[in-house]
């Protein structure tokens, strides 16, 4: 039995529109990669671009379990001796760009190489409800019902 290999020209994307309100973090952010990475296809292949596009909603209503709203950080630097800086999740959720809490979460789910930065141009994540993206027709996938534990009250 021989491997099967996608050819380009076979390669079908669709759009998926997922709701993060109520969300676990962590859950949403590896249902998404997955998706990004095309993973749940048959037709699966490590080295090409299979995944499909995937619209995130109500980024900023996203949330974490335990302590980590409080303990978890993110750290970046400013390039200058003594330059390192660091946010925790709380502060990036009230501030002006919530949306980056999912973004880095999926981001770091994904290969960190040419193929990953071109899968991750396919993840558009939204601060409100709406989306610029209806002509699209994307379809609506449930994060919340899939599994009980990926809702937190």
């Amino acid at each position: 039995m021989k491997t099967y290999t996608a050819k380009p020209a076979e390669i079908e994307k669709k759009w998926f529109v997922i709701d993060a309100e109520g969300v676990v973090l962590g859950r949403l952010a590896s249902i998404v990669a997955m998706r990004l990475r095309g993973k749940h296809k048959a037709t699966f292949t490590p080295h090409m671009d299979m995944g499909d596009n995937v619209i995130v909603i109500n980024a900023d209503k996203v949330q974490m379990t335990g302590k980590k709203r409080e303990d978890k950080t993110y750290y970046w630097h400013t390039g200058h001796p003594g330059g390192i800086k660091s946010r925790t999740a709380r502060q990036v959720l009230e501030g002006a760009h919530p949306e980056r809490v999912v973004i880095k979460a999926v981001e770091r789910m994904i290969t960190r190489n040419r193929l990953g930065r071109a899968q991750m141009s396919n993840l558009r994540v939204y601060v409100g409800a709406d989306h610029p993206h209806e002509a699209q027709q994307p379809e609506v996938l449930d994060v919340k019902s899939m599994n009980k534990k990926n809702t937190r009250s």
